[in-house]
Formats: C-alpha cells, structure tokens, sequence
C-alpha cells in the first residue's frame, strides 16, 4: 500500500498548500501549531476542515492570508500557492491587495469583527472603495445591495444602523456581504455559525451555500461540528495536532471514517433517537503543540494503540481514491478487532 502526502487527483487548484509550518517561538518552547499541512481547493469547491480547538485550523486560515503575528512565523520550505502566486513570498502591498479582494474571511464572532462606532453600511462600503476605488455614493449603493442579497430586510435603513442594533444573525449576515462583497475567488470560514442559535445557524449556512452558487466562489469551512460539514462540504480534511490525519469526500469519510480520531468525533454526535443521557466521548485532551508526543500524536487518546504507534509517526495512507489516514491501522487492520474499553460521561460534557 503506497503512502501519499496530498490528495493529488485535482488539477489546476485554486489554492494549493504544501508542507506548511506555523511555529510560535515562545519562552516556553517551540509551539508547532501547524506542523507540515497540505491541501489543495477547487474552483467552486467547499472544502471542510475540522478538528478540535488547539487542532491547527484556525492558524492554517491565518497562515493562507499571511496574518500570523510575532512570536509566529511561517517557516521556510512552507508554500501557499493561490491563482499561481506564492503568498509566503509575496510582498506587503502584494497580500493587502489579495486580502478582502481574491480571499476574504467570515469570523465566528461578529461584534469582535466589526468596528462598534462605525455604521454597517459603511463598513462593508469600505471594501470596495479600498479594492475597486468606488466613489463613497456608488460603494454605498453596492454595500446595501449586498446586504439584501444575505436576506437582511430593508436593508437601506439597516445599513445606516451600528453592530449593536442588529441581532447576532443579522451581524453574521453583515461579514457574510463584507467577505462577498469583491466577489473573491475564496471565502475562508471560521467556525460562521458557533455564535448563533441552532435555527439561525441553519440560515446561515442556507446562505452561504446560495451564495456560492450564484458567485461562483471556493469556501474553506473550518469548523469542530461535523454535521455543519454534512451540509456544506464536498471534502472533508480532519486536523489533529497541527497536522492533517484523514482526508476523503464527505459521503467516503462520513460512511467510512478510517482514523480513529475521526471515529471519536463521529461517535460524539449526539443522534436523535439516541440515548442521550451517556455519550461516547475521546478521553483526553489535544497535547501542547511544544510536546507533539513521538510517533503517533493520537496515540494517548487512541482505544487501539500499540507499540508501533509509539515508535513510527504515520504517513497519510493511501485508503482509497481521494481518501487517505494518517494511522498505521492502514497495513495492520486486524488492530482494530480488539480495541480498549470506550469511555462514557454524562450527557453535556463531551469534549467539543
């Protein structure tokens, strides 16, 4: 069975990442928070990435705008390849030029994102004035037509209102016309929905992927739910400890998951008709990315390591098309016919 870094069955990627590493050099050590990712996205292709906090996804997303603050630093031998251009190597006025233009990002928490004494007109206006150089009047006019097109009601007078005064579904809709708003090739989603309630949440993601269709661009989704993946996502890419574990199309990793880490995620959705009362959670914790364990960094959490997991740290395996792992379950599957015992805890408690 032949290993492989990279799902290679695309051609021509709209952003082709390869080997990344975004390290924060901190008195405490080393933090290896992203540690040799790889991944490509299509044109028009939603992408999920998901993971637990302390996973890497949220620094990958930074990593792709060049947005990594000191003590980071994306280290060299790293490539961020969007519409054929470098972006580790490109120039300060080069990036600015790319960031809310060809890539623009949706934040999970909208009063963080938007500036409080500055009405949501004319914040979402401004991008067009700094990347088309829209007078004020005709920006203005192509902000409010954004915010009708995220389904904000009377949008001309909602426009002219401050974050406070709009619900939180409403200033997630607001970002959502702020990152559409030049129309980029690629949209980057940083867990969109976790703010929300459960019936706006599903708006949400309702209009993202209407929006999609009619402006053509790639999504990365990034977030720790799964079910926000279903609904969204072509191809899934699971992160575990600043690295990529298992990578396959939605439908291949939600009816074949092969990492166990992927398993412990599948195992703690809670399901209608379920008892809900005892969940199947992962024990454990992500470990420090200044102590990535040796060999395999799941290994402490994994019902069925032995001691090749200890010594060898896995390749992505090739599973099948599309579809590789990052475990040694791969060439020894028979493992698997005796894990640990699984762990129980009381409903609510799950790790997220």
């Amino acid at each position: 069975m032949r290993t492989s870094d990279a799902d290679d069955s695309m051609t021509a990627p709209l952003l082709s990442i390869r080997n990344l590493r975004t390290w924060f050099y901190m008195e405490a050590g080393v933090a290896r928070a992203v540690d040799g990712v790889s991944f490509d996205i299509g044109a028009g292709e939603t992408l999920g990435l998901v993971g637990e906090s302390g996973s890497g996804k949220s620094v990958t997303a930074l990593s792709i705008l060049r947005l990594i603050q000191s003590p980071g630093r994306i280290e060299s031998g790293s490539v961020i390849e969007f519409e054929g251009k470098d972006i580790v190597t490109l120039g300060d006025a080069e990036i600015r030029d790319i960031r809310g233009n060809r890539i623009s990002m949706i934040f999970q928490e909208p009063m963080s994102a938007l500036n409080p004494v500055f009405s949501v007109g004319d914040q979402v206006a401004e991008v067009a004035r700094v990347h088309a150089g829209m007078s004020r009047r005709d920006a203005w006019d192509r902000a409010v037509e954004m915010l009708a097109l995220t389904g904000i009601p009377d949008a001309e007078s909602r426009a002219k209102q401050y974050p406070h005064q709009l619900s939180g579904g409403m200033r997630q809709r607001v970002l959502i016309a702020m990152a559409l708003m030049m129309k980029p090739a690629l949209v980057i989603a940083d867990e969109p929905t976790t703010a929300l309630d459960v019936t706006i949440q599903a708006q949400i993601l309702d209009l993202l992927v209407d929006l999609q269709k009619k402006i053509g661009t790639s999504i990365l989704m990034i977030t720790h739910d799964l079910g926000v993946i279903a609904e969204t996502a072509s191809r899934v890419i699971v992160m575990y400890a600043g690295e990529v574990v298992e990578q396959a199309e939605v439908d291949e990793l939600f009816a074949k998951p092969h990492h166990p880490y992927t398993e412990g995620l599948m195992h703690s959705m809670p399901h209608i008709g379920h008892d809900q009362e005892r969940l199947n959670v992962i024990p454990g914790t992500v470990p420090a990315p200044t102590e990535w364990p040796a060999g395999c960094r799941f290994r402490d959490r994994c019902p069925y390591s032995w001691d090749r997991c200890e010594r060898e740290h896995p390749p992505l395996y090739q599973i099948g098309t599309g579809h590789v792992s990052r475990c040694h379950l791969a060439v020894e599957p028979e493992r698997r016919n005796s894990p640990h015992p699984p762990l129980v805890v009381e409903a609510g408690v799950a790790a997220a």
